[in-house]
């Protein structure tokens, strides 16, 4: 099995900081490395009072952030994994360090007993599973989201802004606006490109979508307005999902008590009309002293719920007839749209988090990529010079580890795209960002679940002709890389679908040794693959009769140039020599899709050899004509 992207940045960390002289740069390198290995680094920011403590709360499952003004909502707090349940370290600006502890029930304290001011970050330890591979981070509320560059974001984001602070992917809470005017985005485009951030691994919420007062029901006018900001922000963010993150702190961190569960009771009793006109101003609602349940537990259910969480919860007891904590419990979070239906792939803060812990690897090579190009920048003399020379070099494009790092392509196709380096039309945009957004082949192409293999194939077909002439107009430049890179995807779809067929035609079933003049299984090749090398010009006249031999061959043997019913060792010997005639053209100047379609003949070509290669044939069997 290949390495993936991860294990071959590992690697190359782990050579560069053996060569290298200075500390410094070894510790940068190492920092690098620890990154590889460490959980996702999610880092969730907002504006002031858009709900992102609350959403934090939710993510982890714990009522720790604090929702109300106090020192902690002026640092970075880094929500961790660790045994020491509670435990916070204090990292101040200094060096120093400091500790402390959570209060009872998971919440920081209110004073630290250091000043806001000295504090570089706090981490936080929690004995969570889910922590084991994200690292939740809550960043400062910020009246904007401007910033004039990466450093200032950073530091802006997530403390410091030294290289150990990056976070990896983002969840940025939006205020509840009526549009997505130009002002918004004007504001959240330069946060995502200062801040490293883009389509693949930024996911926008828009918060509170309960808070207007004209609407039973906010769904609709905010799955509508969600959908209307993915389309202006697509290029910048993976997704735009809404959620009440109230709803989703009270389901996920906190569930209604005793006394709160029989107050909604006591509230379902009501006259409807009577209660309905109390909730339209919730001042009255929590003063007026002629309702069955005390203010102070009607204060706390408007801090818990507000007034669309009330109406649902109020209605839901009426119908059951009593309070059930635990449908209750169910009710919130559905209502909250924290989750999507099912296992979407899209639409929900759960889902956008699944999305990211789904390609966690891919993230944070991606940002290992980065640190190390910058690493290779770096002013250094002598021995250090000539690694970090080289180390430019392993990672320069053009390089084999750029090609096994293929993982990273759509990626970084997507980032290109919304930097402006990459220019498309509508419908390459379109297909670009679905290849980003899912995982399965139907779904990046744009097609239902259930697609065939010769729809997906045939889709990813017209693709690649789009894509392959937008590679060549733009041969040598940034755009005209992106574009191979995603030429390069889709003929991998191509490929996979077309095996996926032969492998559900052949049923499973494996070839056996043949023999007695029986004939032997057909090889099963790509058509793709043959017709990609029939159309080069650098493949000699033999080697093109040797390809359509296989198209046209009914048996293996005649397949590989044999009489029909040859004996298995002579056909064994064929394909040796095909092999290493094929071998060859994987070294001249083909194509990318060319040479790796020389490389798939001679892996075929080669199972043949090592199937049937029981008996050495004589040297007329090599002679492949």
């Amino acid at each position: 099995m290949s390495a993936g992207p991860a294990e071959l940045l590992r690697r190359l960390c782990d050579t560069t900081a053996a060569r290298l002289a200075g500390a410094h740069l070894r510790e940068r390198v190492a920092q690098v490395r620890a990154g590889l290995d460490a959980p996702l680094r999610v880092a969730v920011a907002g504006a002031v009072s858009s709900g992102k403590s609350t959403l934090v709360n939710a993510l982890l499952g714990l009522p720790v952030a604090p929702v109300d003004a106090g020192e902690c909502t002026f640092v970075v707090t880094q929500y961790e994994y660790g045994e020491d349940d509670g435990r916070i370290t204090i990292e101040l600006a200094d060096g120093g360090v400091a500790h402390s502890r959570l209060l009872p029930g998971h919440r920081l304290p209110s004073d630290l007993g250091v000043e806001a001011s000295r504090i570089r970050r706090l981490r936080v330890a929690l004995d969570v599973p889910s922590l084991r591979t994200i690292t939740i981070v809550d960043t400062p509320g910020m009246n904007t989201v401007t910033a004039s560059n990466e450093r200032a974001a950073r530091s802006m984001l997530f403390g410091s802004g030294d290289e150990d602070d990056r976070a990896q992917a983002m969840i940025y809470v939006l205020r509840y606006v009526q549009r997505f005017d130009d002002t918004t985005l004007s504001e959240f485009r330069p946060l995502t490109d200062a801040s490293g951030m883009s389509c693949v691994n930024t996911l926008a919420v828009l918060g509170q979508v309960d808070r207007r007062g004209d609407e039973d029901d906010p769904w609709p006018t905010a799955r509508r307005l969600a959908a209307q900001g993915y389309r202006d922000l697509r290029t910048s963010v993976f997704d735009v999902v809404p959620v009440i993150g109230l709803l989703a702190e009270t389901a996920r961190a906190r569930p209604l008590d005793a006394e709160e569960t029989a107050a909604l009771e006591a509230l379902a009793a009501m006259d409807e009309d009577d209660l309905e006109d109390y909730l339209l101003d919730l001042e009255d609602f929590r003063t007026a002293p002629e309702l069955p349940v005390p203010a102070q537990v009607r204060h706390r259910l408007v801090e818990r719920l507000h007034r669309y969480g009330l109406t649902v919860a109020v209605r839901a007891v009426r119908e059951s007839g009593a309070a059930d904590p635990g449908a209750l419990t169910t009710l919130l979070l559905e209502r909250s749209g924290y989750a999507s239906a099912g296992r979407a792939a899209t639409g929900s803060v759960a889902a956008g988090l699944a999305h990211f812990a789904r390609r966690a690897d891919q993230l944070k090579a991606l940002d290992a990529l980065t640190r190390l190009r910058a690493i290779a920048r770096t002013p250094a003399l002598g021995s250090d010079r000539v690694t970090l020379d080289a180390l430019a070099a392993q990672l320069d494009e053009n390089r084999p580890i750029a090609t096994a790092l293929g993982g990273l392509r759509i990626f970084t196709a997507a980032e290109a795209l919304g930097r402006g380096t990459l220019v498309l039309n509508e419908e390459m945009t379109g297909e670009l960002l679905r290849l980003a957004r899912h995982d399965e082949p139907a779904g990046q192409l744009g097609l239902p679940a259930q697609a065939s293999p010769d729809e997906i194939a045939a889709a990813a077909t017209a693709a690649s002709t789009r894509w392959r002439t937008l590679a060549m107009m733009s041969e040598g430049r940034t755009g005209g890389h992106r574009a191979r890179d995603v030429l390069t995807v889709l003929e991998d779809l191509v490929s996979a679908a077309l095996d996926a067929k032969e492998a559900a035609a052949d049923g499973g079933a494996g070839g056996g040794g043949g023999g007695g003049g029986e004939p032997l299984p057909v090889l099963r090749v790509s058509p793709a693959a043959i017709e990609a090398l029939r159309a080069s010009p650098l493949v000699p006249a033999d080697d093109r009769r040797a390809l359509e031999l296989l198209v046209t061959g009914t048996e293996l043997a005649t397949q590989l140039g044999a009489p029909p019913g040859a004996p298995p060792a002579e056909v064994a010997g064929r394909a040796a020599a095909l092999g290493a005639r094929f071998r060859v053209l994987t070294h001249r100047p083909l194509s990318l899709r060319q040479r790796r379609a020389a490389e798939t003949l001679c892996e075929a070509y080669e199972t043949v050899w090592t199937r049937y290669g029981t008996e050495v044939p004589g040297p007329h069997a090599g002679g492949v004509r």
